[in-house]
Protein backbone atom coordinates (compact mmCIF):
# COMPACT_ATOMS: atom_id res chain seq x y z
CA UNK A 1 0.00 0.00 0.00
CA UNK A 2 0.95 3.85 -1.23
CA UNK A 3 0.86 6.52 1.23
CA UNK A 4 1.13 10.29 0.49
CA UNK A 5 1.92 12.87 3.29
CA UNK A 6 0.96 15.98 3.07
CA UNK A 7 1.85 19.51 5.00
CA UNK A 8 0.41 19.70 8.26
CA UNK A 9 -1.01 22.80 9.92
CA UNK A 10 0.65 21.59 13.37
CA UNK A 11 1.15 18.13 15.37
CA UNK A 12 -0.41 18.14 18.75
CA UNK A 13 -2.18 16.16 21.29
CA UNK A 14 -1.02 13.43 23.86
CA UNK A 15 -0.13 9.95 22.86
CA UNK A 16 1.65 6.93 23.69
CA UNK A 17 3.62 4.96 21.15
CA UNK A 18 3.62 1.36 21.11
CA UNK A 19 5.99 -0.79 23.52
CA UNK A 20 9.37 -1.50 22.70
CA UNK A 21 10.37 -3.60 20.19
CA UNK A 22 14.20 -4.04 21.59
CA UNK A 23 12.80 -4.89 24.69
CA UNK A 24 9.81 -6.64 24.15
CA UNK A 25 12.15 -9.69 22.02
CA UNK A 26 14.28 -10.23 24.81
CA UNK A 27 11.40 -9.97 27.43
CA UNK A 28 9.81 -12.77 25.96
CA UNK A 29 13.13 -14.79 25.20
CA UNK A 30 14.37 -14.60 28.70
CA UNK A 31 10.87 -15.11 30.22
CA UNK A 32 11.44 -18.95 28.46
CA UNK A 33 14.12 -19.38 30.57
CA UNK A 34 13.15 -18.60 34.00
CA UNK A 35 10.43 -21.25 36.29
CA UNK A 36 7.25 -20.10 36.22
CA UNK A 37 4.72 -17.75 34.85
CA UNK A 38 6.24 -14.22 33.58
CA UNK A 39 3.33 -11.15 32.69
CA UNK A 40 4.49 -8.84 30.10
CA UNK A 41 2.21 -5.82 29.54
CA UNK A 42 2.77 -3.02 27.19
CA UNK A 43 4.24 -5.90 24.67
CA UNK A 44 5.14 -4.53 21.38
CA UNK A 45 2.77 -6.34 19.14
CA UNK A 46 4.26 -5.41 15.80
CA UNK A 47 4.98 -8.15 13.35
CA UNK A 48 8.41 -8.30 14.24
CA UNK A 49 7.68 -9.27 18.16
CA UNK A 50 4.61 -11.54 17.03
CA UNK A 51 7.57 -13.22 14.69
CA UNK A 52 9.76 -14.26 18.03
CA UNK A 53 6.87 -15.13 19.57
CA UNK A 54 5.60 -17.61 17.30
CA UNK A 55 9.53 -18.95 17.26
CA UNK A 56 9.41 -19.12 20.75
CA UNK A 57 5.64 -21.31 20.82
CA UNK A 58 7.72 -23.69 17.68
CA UNK A 59 10.52 -24.12 20.62
CA UNK A 60 7.74 -25.70 23.26
CA UNK A 61 7.16 -22.24 25.08
CA UNK A 62 3.74 -21.20 26.12
CA UNK A 63 3.57 -17.90 25.08
CA UNK A 64 0.24 -15.79 25.16
CA UNK A 65 -2.02 -13.36 24.75
CA UNK A 66 -4.43 -12.36 27.74
CA UNK A 67 -8.05 -11.27 26.89
CA UNK A 68 -6.64 -7.87 29.08
CA UNK A 69 -3.64 -7.18 26.71
CA UNK A 70 -1.10 -8.71 29.16
CA UNK A 71 1.24 -11.82 27.51
CA UNK A 72 1.96 -14.36 29.50
CA UNK A 73 5.10 -16.41 29.54
CA UNK A 74 5.10 -19.82 31.19
CA UNK A 75 9.45 -19.98 31.12
CA UNK A 76 10.66 -24.06 30.63
CA UNK A 77 14.09 -22.95 32.42
CA UNK A 78 17.36 -22.40 31.04
CA UNK A 79 18.41 -24.88 28.44
CA UNK A 80 14.70 -26.25 28.76
CA UNK A 81 13.73 -25.16 24.93
CA UNK A 82 12.60 -28.60 22.92
CA UNK A 83 13.75 -29.24 19.23
CA UNK A 84 10.78 -27.56 16.77
CA UNK A 85 8.90 -29.76 14.19
CA UNK A 86 9.39 -27.31 11.82
CA UNK A 87 11.27 -24.26 10.40
CA UNK A 88 11.65 -21.19 12.33
CA UNK A 89 10.44 -18.14 10.25
CA UNK A 90 11.13 -14.48 11.78
CA UNK A 91 9.97 -12.40 8.94
CA UNK A 92 11.79 -9.29 9.01
CA UNK A 93 13.24 -9.64 12.33
CA UNK A 94 16.46 -9.30 13.16
CA UNK A 95 16.83 -8.57 16.39
CA UNK A 96 14.45 -11.97 16.98
CA UNK A 97 16.92 -13.97 14.44
CA UNK A 98 19.83 -12.89 15.87
CA UNK A 99 19.28 -13.27 19.29
CA UNK A 100 17.65 -16.75 18.96
CA UNK A 101 20.66 -17.65 17.21
CA UNK A 102 22.51 -17.32 20.81
CA UNK A 103 19.75 -18.85 22.15
CA UNK A 104 19.86 -22.05 20.62
CA UNK A 105 23.63 -22.24 20.07
CA UNK A 106 23.57 -24.12 23.33
CA UNK A 107 20.56 -26.15 23.37
CA UNK A 108 21.46 -29.48 22.08
CA UNK A 109 19.03 -29.66 19.10
CA UNK A 110 19.31 -28.53 15.55
CA UNK A 111 16.56 -25.81 14.20
CA UNK A 112 16.54 -24.03 11.23
CA UNK A 113 16.16 -20.19 11.04
CA UNK A 114 14.81 -18.23 7.40
CA UNK A 115 13.09 -14.91 6.86
CA UNK A 116 12.19 -12.87 4.57
CA UNK A 117 13.68 -11.11 1.17
CA UNK A 118 15.17 -8.27 3.40
CA UNK A 119 16.41 -10.53 6.62
CA UNK A 120 17.70 -13.07 3.93
CA UNK A 121 20.19 -10.36 2.86
CA UNK A 122 21.44 -9.45 6.15
CA UNK A 123 24.94 -10.20 7.16
CA UNK A 124 24.64 -13.03 10.19
CA UNK A 125 28.50 -14.26 10.32
CA UNK A 126 28.94 -11.01 13.24
CA UNK A 127 26.61 -13.77 15.27
CA UNK A 128 27.86 -16.84 14.49
CA UNK A 129 31.89 -16.48 14.91
CA UNK A 130 31.55 -16.00 18.93
CA UNK A 131 29.17 -18.67 18.89
CA UNK A 132 31.24 -21.38 17.65
CA UNK A 133 33.69 -21.65 19.75
CA UNK A 134 30.84 -22.31 22.83
CA UNK A 135 30.43 -25.22 20.80
CA UNK A 136 27.68 -24.65 18.02
CA UNK A 137 27.69 -25.65 14.48
CA UNK A 138 26.08 -23.66 11.61
CA UNK A 139 25.49 -23.97 7.93
CA UNK A 140 24.50 -21.07 6.01
CA UNK A 141 23.90 -19.24 2.76
CA UNK A 142 27.36 -17.99 1.02
CA UNK A 143 28.38 -14.51 3.18
CA UNK A 144 26.36 -16.18 6.20
CA UNK A 145 23.32 -15.38 5.69
CA UNK A 146 19.87 -16.77 5.70
CA UNK A 147 18.21 -19.26 5.60
CA UNK A 148 20.84 -20.59 8.15
CA UNK A 149 20.62 -24.62 10.04
CA UNK A 150 21.89 -24.07 13.72
CA UNK A 151 23.34 -27.43 15.82
CA UNK A 152 23.38 -25.76 19.33
CA UNK A 153 25.81 -27.48 21.51
CA UNK A 154 25.44 -31.18 23.32
CA UNK A 155 28.96 -29.66 26.17
CA UNK A 156 28.46 -25.74 25.86
CA UNK A 157 31.89 -24.06 27.00
CA UNK A 158 31.37 -20.60 27.95
CA UNK A 159 32.96 -17.76 25.94
CA UNK A 160 34.98 -14.41 25.96
CA UNK A 161 34.81 -12.95 22.88
CA UNK A 162 35.94 -9.03 21.87
CA UNK A 163 33.30 -7.50 19.47
CA UNK A 164 35.09 -5.76 17.02
CA UNK A 165 32.44 -3.25 15.88
CA UNK A 166 29.71 -2.01 18.60
CA UNK A 167 26.22 -4.20 18.09
CA UNK A 168 24.05 -4.96 20.99
CA UNK A 169 22.74 -7.88 18.75
CA UNK A 170 26.00 -9.82 18.84
CA UNK A 171 27.00 -8.78 22.66
CA UNK A 172 23.03 -10.05 23.58
CA UNK A 173 23.61 -13.13 21.31
CA UNK A 174 26.43 -14.14 23.28
CA UNK A 175 25.28 -13.38 26.48
CA UNK A 176 22.26 -15.62 25.88
CA UNK A 177 24.27 -18.52 25.03
CA UNK A 178 26.51 -18.42 28.15
CA UNK A 179 22.99 -18.28 30.14
CA UNK A 180 23.07 -22.28 29.28
CA UNK A 181 26.94 -22.65 29.49
CA UNK A 182 28.76 -23.84 32.46
CA UNK A 183 31.06 -21.04 34.25
CA UNK A 184 31.43 -17.34 33.27
CA UNK A 185 30.92 -16.17 29.57
CA UNK A 186 32.15 -11.93 28.77
CA UNK A 187 31.86 -9.84 25.79
CA UNK A 188 34.42 -6.77 25.42
CA UNK A 189 32.98 -4.07 23.63
CA UNK A 190 34.95 -0.50 23.11
CA UNK A 191 31.58 1.33 22.91
CA UNK A 192 28.94 0.94 24.79
CA UNK A 193 25.74 -0.20 22.80
CA UNK A 194 22.12 -0.94 24.84
CA UNK A 195 21.78 -2.91 27.58
CA UNK A 196 18.47 -4.36 27.91
CA UNK A 197 19.70 -8.05 27.71
CA UNK A 198 21.85 -6.89 30.51
CA UNK A 199 18.90 -5.01 32.14
CA UNK A 200 16.42 -7.95 32.28
CA UNK A 201 18.87 -10.64 32.93
CA UNK A 202 19.17 -8.86 36.08
CA UNK A 203 15.28 -8.66 36.42
CA UNK A 204 14.79 -12.26 36.09
CA UNK A 205 17.63 -12.79 38.97
CA UNK A 206 20.65 -13.94 36.81
CA UNK A 207 23.99 -12.39 38.22
CA UNK A 208 24.90 -10.03 35.33
CA UNK A 209 28.34 -7.31 36.26
CA UNK A 210 30.62 -5.30 33.81
CA UNK A 211 34.22 -4.11 34.30
CA UNK A 212 36.18 -1.44 32.88
CA UNK A 213 39.24 -3.08 30.96
CA UNK A 214 42.33 -2.06 33.06
CA UNK A 215 44.66 -0.67 29.82
CA UNK A 216 42.50 0.28 27.02
CA UNK A 217 38.88 1.85 26.90
CA UNK A 218 35.64 -0.20 26.90
CA UNK A 219 34.49 -2.70 29.47
CA UNK A 220 33.94 -6.44 29.51
CA UNK A 221 30.02 -7.47 30.43
CA UNK A 222 29.65 -10.63 31.84
CA UNK A 223 27.08 -13.42 32.53
CA UNK A 224 27.70 -16.42 35.25
CA UNK A 225 25.61 -19.41 33.29
CA UNK A 226 23.24 -21.79 34.43
CA UNK A 227 21.55 -19.75 37.14
CA UNK A 228 17.58 -20.57 37.99
CA UNK A 229 15.89 -17.48 36.70
CA UNK A 230 12.58 -16.73 38.56
CA UNK A 231 9.27 -14.92 36.73
CA UNK A 232 9.31 -11.66 37.15
CA UNK A 233 6.62 -9.22 35.92
CA UNK A 234 7.86 -6.19 33.02
CA UNK A 235 6.03 -3.74 31.97
CA UNK A 236 7.47 -2.42 28.42
CA UNK A 237 8.03 0.70 27.94
CA UNK A 238 6.73 3.50 24.81
CA UNK A 239 9.56 2.79 22.02
CA UNK A 240 11.78 5.66 21.79
CA UNK A 241 12.83 4.93 18.52
CA UNK A 242 9.44 4.94 17.25
CA UNK A 243 8.63 8.00 19.46
CA UNK A 244 11.05 9.58 17.54
CA UNK A 245 9.09 9.92 14.07
CA UNK A 246 5.79 12.04 16.17
CA UNK A 247 8.82 14.42 17.86
CA UNK A 248 10.47 14.96 15.17
CA UNK A 249 7.41 15.86 13.34
CA UNK A 250 6.40 18.16 15.84
CA UNK A 251 10.34 19.96 15.82
CA UNK A 252 9.89 20.73 12.03
CA UNK A 253 6.04 21.67 11.65
CA UNK A 254 5.40 25.63 12.65
CA UNK A 255 3.46 25.61 15.71
CA UNK A 256 3.56 22.48 16.98
CA UNK A 257 3.17 20.95 20.70
CA UNK A 258 3.10 17.62 21.46
CA UNK A 259 3.11 15.05 24.25
CA UNK A 260 4.60 11.52 24.49
CA UNK A 261 3.72 9.66 27.89
CA UNK A 262 5.60 6.38 29.02
CA UNK A 263 8.75 6.66 26.93
CA UNK A 264 11.81 4.74 27.55
CA UNK A 265 14.40 6.93 28.00
CA UNK A 266 17.78 4.49 28.47
CA UNK A 267 20.79 6.66 28.13
CA UNK A 268 22.35 3.98 25.60
CA UNK A 269 19.28 4.54 23.12
CA UNK A 270 18.47 8.24 23.32
CA UNK A 271 21.72 9.97 21.50
CA UNK A 272 19.20 11.66 19.69
CA UNK A 273 18.03 13.56 22.23
CA UNK A 274 20.81 14.97 22.40
CA UNK A 275 21.66 15.65 19.25
CA UNK A 276 18.48 17.48 18.32
CA UNK A 277 19.18 19.75 22.15
CA UNK A 278 22.76 20.58 20.13
CA UNK A 279 20.70 21.52 17.09
CA UNK A 280 18.17 23.94 19.48
CA UNK A 281 15.27 21.89 19.65
CA UNK A 282 12.32 22.53 22.23
CA UNK A 283 12.39 18.85 23.89
CA UNK A 284 11.85 18.59 27.44
CA UNK A 285 12.05 14.91 29.77
CA UNK A 286 8.98 15.19 32.71
CA UNK A 287 8.24 12.71 35.29
CA UNK A 288 11.44 10.18 35.19
CA UNK A 289 10.85 6.94 36.71
CA UNK A 290 12.30 3.36 36.80
CA UNK A 291 10.29 0.08 35.86
CA UNK A 292 11.89 -3.43 35.41
CA UNK A 293 15.27 -1.05 35.62
CA UNK A 294 14.58 1.02 32.73
CA UNK A 295 14.61 4.19 32.63
CA UNK A 296 11.31 5.82 31.59
CA UNK A 297 9.83 8.94 31.20
CA UNK A 298 6.99 11.61 29.68
CA UNK A 299 8.56 14.07 26.83
CA UNK A 300 7.00 17.44 25.40
CA UNK A 301 8.14 18.79 22.22
CA UNK A 302 7.62 22.19 21.12
CA UNK A 303 8.17 23.03 16.89
CA UNK A 304 10.56 25.72 16.18
CA UNK A 305 14.05 26.24 13.83
CA UNK A 306 16.58 23.79 14.21
CA UNK A 307 20.45 24.37 13.35
CA UNK A 308 22.70 21.97 11.82
CA UNK A 309 24.56 19.81 13.87
CA UNK A 310 28.02 16.98 13.94
CA UNK A 311 27.03 13.79 15.38
CA UNK A 312 30.29 12.48 17.36
CA UNK A 313 31.60 9.05 16.52
CA UNK A 314 31.13 7.81 20.23
CA UNK A 315 27.22 9.30 19.69
CA UNK A 316 26.60 6.54 17.09
CA UNK A 317 25.75 3.89 18.86
CA UNK A 318 23.39 5.40 21.48
CA UNK A 319 21.45 6.59 17.87
CA UNK A 320 21.90 4.24 15.31
CA UNK A 321 18.00 3.59 14.52
CA UNK A 322 17.16 6.96 14.76
CA UNK A 323 19.62 8.24 11.77
CA UNK A 324 16.41 8.36 9.24
CA UNK A 325 14.00 10.02 11.65
CA UNK A 326 17.70 12.51 12.44
CA UNK A 327 18.35 13.20 8.76
CA UNK A 328 14.58 14.52 8.69
CA UNK A 329 15.37 17.01 11.30
CA UNK A 330 18.33 17.93 9.80
CA UNK A 331 17.08 17.99 5.87
CA UNK A 332 14.78 21.18 7.86
CA UNK A 333 17.48 22.77 9.53
CA UNK A 334 19.97 25.69 8.87
CA UNK A 335 23.08 24.57 7.58
CA UNK A 336 25.12 21.44 7.51
CA UNK A 337 24.57 18.18 9.28
CA UNK A 338 27.20 15.73 9.51
CA UNK A 339 26.88 12.01 10.33
CA UNK A 340 29.93 9.76 10.26
CA UNK A 341 31.19 6.34 11.19
CA UNK A 342 27.81 5.08 10.14
CA UNK A 343 28.70 2.81 7.81
CA UNK A 344 26.62 0.14 10.19
CA UNK A 345 23.08 1.72 8.39
CA UNK A 346 24.21 -0.17 5.41
CA UNK A 347 23.58 -3.52 6.89
CA UNK A 348 20.09 -2.81 8.75
CA UNK A 349 16.65 -3.83 7.45
CA UNK A 350 18.11 -1.81 3.80
CA UNK A 351 20.97 0.08 3.32
CA UNK A 352 20.13 2.89 5.35
CA UNK A 353 22.89 5.46 3.87
CA UNK A 354 21.78 4.94 0.15
CA UNK A 355 18.03 5.15 1.28
CA UNK A 356 18.02 8.17 3.47
CA UNK A 357 20.56 10.23 0.79
CA UNK A 358 18.37 8.91 -2.53
CA UNK A 359 15.12 10.17 -0.85
CA UNK A 360 16.53 13.41 0.45
CA UNK A 361 18.12 14.29 -2.80
CA UNK A 362 14.30 13.43 -4.80
CA UNK A 363 12.65 15.94 -2.52
CA UNK A 364 15.34 18.47 -3.07
CA UNK A 365 17.76 18.52 -0.65
CA UNK A 366 21.37 18.94 -1.14
CA UNK A 367 22.91 15.62 -0.03
CA UNK A 368 26.83 13.82 -0.17
CA UNK A 369 27.41 10.55 0.64
CA UNK A 370 30.48 7.99 1.68
CA UNK A 371 30.92 4.55 2.49
CA UNK A 372 30.46 5.72 6.23
CA UNK A 373 29.48 9.15 6.04
CA UNK A 374 26.67 11.20 4.85
CA UNK A 375 26.42 15.24 4.62
CA UNK A 376 23.28 17.03 4.77
CA UNK A 377 22.68 20.42 3.73
CA UNK A 378 20.23 22.43 5.40
CA UNK A 379 18.13 25.48 4.19
CA UNK A 380 16.78 26.51 6.72
CA UNK A 381 13.19 25.18 5.88
CA UNK A 382 11.43 22.23 4.86
CA UNK A 383 12.43 20.93 1.76
CA UNK A 384 10.40 21.02 -1.73
CA UNK A 385 9.38 17.51 -1.39
CA UNK A 386 6.98 16.39 -4.29
CA UNK A 387 9.04 12.67 -4.81
CA UNK A 388 8.09 9.38 -3.89
CA UNK A 389 10.12 7.02 -2.02
CA UNK A 390 10.94 3.72 -2.06
CA UNK A 391 10.72 1.99 1.24
CA UNK A 392 13.21 -0.89 0.72
CA UNK A 393 10.94 -3.34 2.71
CA UNK A 394 12.51 -0.64 5.76
CA UNK A 395 10.17 0.89 8.19
CA UNK A 396 12.42 3.33 9.88
CA UNK A 397 12.94 4.77 5.81
CA UNK A 398 8.88 4.88 5.11
CA UNK A 399 8.35 6.63 8.41
CA UNK A 400 10.54 9.21 8.04
CA UNK A 401 9.50 10.23 5.02
CA UNK A 402 6.24 10.53 5.66
CA UNK A 403 7.40 12.69 8.06
CA UNK A 404 9.08 14.81 6.31
CA UNK A 405 6.13 15.13 4.09
CA UNK A 406 4.14 16.85 7.41
CA UNK A 407 6.16 19.99 6.39
CA UNK A 408 7.93 19.48 3.29
CA UNK A 409 6.37 22.32 0.57
CA UNK A 410 4.63 19.92 -1.54
CA UNK A 411 3.41 16.63 -0.70
CA UNK A 412 5.98 13.31 0.05
CA UNK A 413 4.66 9.89 -0.85
CA UNK A 414 6.22 6.50 -0.11
CA UNK A 415 5.63 3.71 -2.24
CA UNK A 416 5.28 0.42 0.55
CA UNK A 417 3.88 1.29 3.78
CA UNK A 418 3.60 -2.44 5.02
CA UNK A 419 6.52 -2.81 6.78
CA UNK A 420 5.88 -0.08 9.21
CA UNK A 421 3.52 -2.76 10.58
CA UNK A 422 7.07 -4.73 11.96
CA UNK A 423 7.67 -1.89 14.57
CA UNK A 424 4.49 0.95 14.60
CA UNK A 425 1.07 -0.75 13.82
CA UNK A 426 -1.29 2.33 14.46
CA UNK A 427 1.43 4.43 12.86
CA UNK A 428 -1.18 6.25 10.25
CA UNK A 429 -4.20 6.67 12.89
CA UNK A 430 -1.72 8.30 15.46
CA UNK A 431 -0.40 10.71 13.62
CA UNK A 432 -3.63 11.18 11.77
CA UNK A 433 -4.52 11.89 15.45
CA UNK A 434 -2.21 14.61 16.72
CA UNK A 435 -2.57 16.80 12.85
CA UNK A 436 -0.25 14.35 10.52
CA UNK A 437 -2.94 14.51 6.71
CA UNK A 438 -1.50 10.84 5.50
CA UNK A 439 -3.69 8.81 3.25
CA UNK A 440 -3.70 5.98 0.88
CA UNK A 441 -2.87 7.24 -2.88
CA UNK A 442 -5.23 6.96 -5.22
CA UNK A 443 -5.31 4.14 -7.31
Amino acid sequence: MALVSRRSDGIAGEVRVPGDKSISHRALMIATQSVGETRIAGLLEGADVMASAVALRSLGADVSRQPDGVWRVLGRGVGGLAEPDAVLDLGNAGTGARLLMGLLSTHPFASFLTGDESLCRRPMERVMAPLRPMGAAFTARTGGRLPIAVVGAQDPIPGSYEMPVASAQVKSAVLLAGLNAPGVTSVFESRSTRDHTETLLRHFGAEVWSEAASNRVGCWISVRGQPELSPAPITVPGDFSSATFPLVAALIAPGSELGLAGVGVNPLRTGLLETLREMGADVVIENRRIDAGEPVADLRVRGGPLRGVDVPAERVAAMIDEFPAFAVAAACAEGVSRMRDVGELRVKESDRLQAIAEGLRACGVVVAESDDALVIHGAGRPPAGGATVKARMDHRIAMAFLVLGCASETPVAIDDADPIHTSFPGFVDLMNGIGARIAEVPA
